[in-house]
């Protein structure tokens, strides 16, 4: 099946470009539509942009012919989930950008008041288990309804049984807690659309890849068991064991159908979805986004989200850090997949035409800024061994560092007619630097030089040898090494700059207290290093946050490392704050 599929003159017409998808009544009749054939819920507000989930699947599905309508942070104590009546195909529901319950709390369990996705900037929008409350009260209003398809990062990291936060204990497949008929988990682009096509003709949609669902018999050929949401449930041993299993098994090259009971149900996950190619993400980011909030919600408030996104440009998928706290692997995949720099400049061209755009690319980047362009000697795709990391314990020696392209790139898109200036806001991985023998230097400079504002923000995330490993993090002494490169690279800025107002780059760094196997004493260690080699009072430090579906979280339920080996975990949380305040006073 080609997901390029060509148009008849009459639809390419019919589609207009920089057109918002129908979020109103009166859209719906304008477009002609008796009913759309897909309608989108999200806990977000509808921003038209390659950063908003429902902006990217609806556009995606539109180009290929399908009626989509948009209904987002539907008010959930109304009729307003209802406004369109039925569609004719199926519901997507996703809870938005991230975990509702990390939307709305803090890693104390505090409630979040402020939300940068929600019209005003009031978290007063999104419910929590949002996924959950928004397919419950579709099936209120319209019994024995279409199937619905849960998505976005809440479904994706809680499709098997999972470790909840807020409950301080395991919770099921959200598949059977939301009564759900679909979950199209990772990035969701491929398996929507091919479960559209599949409805729409009326095929069986079982065999899609990329796509969980409820069985009452156990699937077939090749496929892999885990223990029960049952037996997890009553011994910790076996979700450690599930969890391993189902790790292992998404970072398969040749991925099983996965099966998990529950009750006396099957939770099925068929393989995910092949790996996008550079052409295929070129054609979703070359869609015609306004890159605006549609009108019915901006007159509610600004979006703060807006400030970030609406003049940054993604250049790739993926990161194949795998840090063991990181959601990434699960949801987005850990091979990375770089845009081609034709669709990348073209957007930047876009962008320049925008009335507000003031000469400012506020980001040119992806999850994590330096691995774009990034591949193996070895593999197609860095990231792709199922047994190896690229960067951890060491880099690998196949892996082949794209700074060289990214810095080429950079220059381009700096030197289109209207950019005065090109940010990089993403995450930067310090020791992709060090180990580019070649061109981490001068990257690095030109960083400095022409691309952050005052300060340049990485993430040791701790210093303490023993931490770092249960991290998946490199050692300190690459830190030591990035420091010097930074300083010298700081120092012949100071110079060149000497008459000017620029008095140089200062590094800033995002720290982890009470993660999985720190205590009090690693905490102090952290404290001793950044008195003895920082030389700062830290402000970046997070409580650590047990999210479904990490490394990191499965560690702190079962307390034990990887390897099974019992570690201690802080779980209490005035202990938590304490081990905070030993570097934040």
């Amino acid at each position: 099946m080609s997901l390029l599929k060509d148009f008849t003159q009459m639809y390419i017409v019919s589609y207009n470009v920089s057109m918002f998808l129908p979020t109103t009544k009166d859209e719906i009749k304008k477009a002609g539509w008796e009913k759309p054939d897909i309608i989108l819920i999200s806990g977000d507000t509808y921003i038209d942009s390659p950063f908003i989930g429902s902006a990217v699947i609806g556009n995606w599905l539109t180009a290929h012919g399908f009626k989509v309508a948009v209904i987002a942070q539907p008010d959930i104590t109304t009729d307003d989930i209802a406004r369109f009546g039925e569609p004719s195909l199926f519901w997507g529901v996703s809870a938005g950008a991230m975990d509702s319950f990390v939307s709305n709390y803090t890693s104390l369990n505090k409630f979040r008041n402020d939300d940068d996705l929600t019209p005003g900037g009031i978290n007063n929008r999104r419910p929590d288990r949002a996924s959950m409350v928004y397919t419950n009260i579709i099936r209120k209003h319209f019994k024995n309804t279409k199937p619905i398809v849960l998505g976005g990062v809440e479904a994706s990291l809680r499709r098997i049984t999972h470790y909840d936060f807020k409950d301080n204990a395991l919770r099921r497949s959200i598949l059977f807690d939301a009564k759900a008929d679909i979950i199209s988990y990772g990035m969701g682009e491929k398996s929507m659309l091919e479960l559209a096509q599949n409805m729409k003709d009326g095929k069986d949609w079982r065999n899609v890849k990329g796509i969980c669902y409820i069985s009452k018999e156990k699937p077939e050929n090749e496929v892999l068991e885990i223990p029960s949401f049952e037996e997890c449930k009553d011994n910790k041993d076996k979700f450690f064991e599930a969890f391993t299993s189902f790790y292992k098994n998404v970072c398969a090259e040749n991925e099983k159908v996965l099966y998990q009971k529950h009750s006396e149900r099957y939770l099925v996950q068929n393989p995910k979805q092949p790996v996008l190619t550079s052409k295929e993400l070129d054609a979703i980011y070359d869609l015609d986004y306004t890159r605006e909030v549609h009108p019915y919600y901006a007159k509610l408030g600004h979006v703060k989200a807006q400030d970030t996104i609406k003049f940054s440009i993604t250049t790739h998928r993926g990161c194949f850090g795998e840090c063991n706290f990181c959601s990434i692997t699960v949801h987005q995949g850990k091979q990375v997949v770089s845009r081609s720099e034709e669709s990348v400049l073209n957007e930047a061209k876009k962008i320049t035409k925008l009335k507000d755009f003031k000469g400012y690319i506020t980001d040119l980047g992806g999850p994590t800024a330096n691995m774009n362009k990034s591949c193996c000697s070895a593999n197609d795709y860095a990231g792709s061994c199922e047994n190896k990391r690229c960067l951890f314990p060491k880099i690998c020696e196949n892996l082949i560092m794209g700074h060289n392209k990214q810095l080429d790139l950079l220059n381009k898109v700096a030197a289109i007619e209207g950019v005065k200036k090109v940010f990089i806001s993403s995450g930067i991985r310090y020791d992709l630097i060090c180990a580019d023998t070649v061109n981490g230097q001068n990257y690095l400079d030109t960083l400095l030089e022409s691309h952050i504002s005052g300060q340049m923000k990485i993430a040791p995330e701790h210093t303490d040898d023993k931490v770092l490993n249960l991290m998946g993090k490199p050692n300190t002494a690459i830190l030591k090494q990035f420091i010097g490169m930074f300083q010298n690279s700081n120092d012949e800025l100071q110079i060149t700059n000497y008459e000017s107002k620029d008095k140089g780059r200062f590094l800033t760094y995002y720290f982890i207290a009470a993660y999985p196997g720190c205590g009090e004493a690693e905490m102090k260690s952290l404290k001793h290093f950044i008195g003895r080699n920082l030389k700062i009072r830290p402000e970046q430090v997070q409580i650590f946050t047990p999210t479904p579906s990490t490394i990191a979280t499965m560690m702190y339920y079962t307390e034990r490392d990887l390897k099974g080996n019992k570690i201690f975990i802080e779980k209490d949380r005035n202990n938590k704050q304490r081990q905070k305040r030993i570097i934040c006073g």
